[in-house]
């Protein structure tokens, strides 16, 4: 059993840990190939677990859940955890890709579209040409149980030790507590990391990420999809945030 220190957001529990932690925790997990999944957890995924029990229970029942967002890993700062550091979908997924490229260990991208992926692939490929990766798209649609049989038979057959799931939220995360005991691998559902690494989203400047704006700068930059769920759960974060720290 893992030790594990976490502090909870929103009800969510959120793993209180250092980069370095981290990535050993994921390492020795991938290596192994023990079936994990790992939920990064960012202001998005804490409201949605506050308002949906069911969801709450695959975050809360996660073998890591990491703080992405600002806001998130200020609430740990608050709950005692000093200096407790964002770690982020698209971070930890390029730190991964470096690492496996070092250690010969092979990684799993699935989701997301052809066309995104082969750009993906390209980039991934200059910046480590020794890692050994693969890449599926799934139809953008519920599988069948044979297709899904398949998908996981092609994931275990690679060799994989991590698998970044990018389908989206509240999707990627079900799909990996589903997949627990199935895939033979560490999953991460890595959210918007495989278009930023592709280059079809721009990710916002560092300055922004560290001081909590990357909403803003996701806002600005698709506000005719966003706009909603920015007012709506920001607003729901600010109340329960301020509940939770009121109520302590």
């Amino acid at each position: 059993m893992d030790h594990r220190i976490t502090g909870s957001v929103l009800g969510a529990h959120i793993d209180a840990l250092s980069w370095d932690a981290a990535m050993a925790r994921l390492l020795g997990w991938a290596h192994a190939r023990e079936s994990r999944y790992v939920t990064i957890c960012n202001v998005h995924v804490v409201v949605s677990a506050s308002r949906d029990a069911a969801y709450r229970d695959i975050i809360n029942g996660s073998d890591m859940a990491t703080p992405d967002g600002a806001p998130v890993a200020w609430m740990l700062r608050r709950q005692g955890f000093a200096g407790q550091p964002r770690i982020s979908g698209p971070d930890l997924m390029w730190a991964l890709c470096e690492r496996a490229a070092a250690e010969s260990l092979p990684v799993y991208c699935y989701g997301s579209s052809e066309a995104t992926l082969a750009l993906l692939g390209r980039r991934v490929r200059q910046a480590f040409p020794e890692l050994r990766i693969t890449m599926e798209s799934p139809p953008f649609r519920a599988l069948t149980p044979e297709e899904d049989a398949a998908a996981v038979e092609r994931i275990n057959a690679s060799g994989a030790g991590i698998v970044f799931v990018g389908l989206g939220c509240p999707k990627q995360e079900r799909w990996m507590a589903a997949h627990r005991g199935r895939v033979n691998a560490v999953m991460i559902g890595v959210g918007a990391a495989f278009d930023f690494h592709a280059g079809t989203v721009q990710r916002a400047p560092a300055w922004m990420r560290d001081n909590g704006l990357e909403w803003l700068h996701r806002l600005l930059s698709e506000p005719g999809r966003l706009w909603k769920r920015y007012l709506v759960t920001n607003t729901l974060f600010i109340v329960g945030a301020a509940r939770q720290l009121l109520g302590k």
